[in-house]
């Protein structure tokens, strides 16, 4: 049987979403970040990479 790795992401919001892009402002909620310096852990998805692409200027990611 195949062990499941459970490879996760640490995520954190650097720079305000004020004066953004709505749909980007949606990212930054959509990845449980409310204020800036907080940190999240994350499973490594392709939908979780996604959006810390679309606002990777807002986030600084920890694999």
């Amino acid at each position: 049987m195949a062990k499941a790795h459970n490879k996760t992401l640490k995520v954190t919001l650097v720079k305000s979403p004020i004066g953004t892009q709505q749909p980007h402002r949606a990212c930054v909620r959509g990845l449980g970040l409310r204020r800036l310096n907080q940190t999240v852990e994350l499973p490594d998805t392709p939908a979780t990479r996604g959006m810390i692409n679309r606002v990777s200027y807002l986030v600084k990611c920890k694999g």
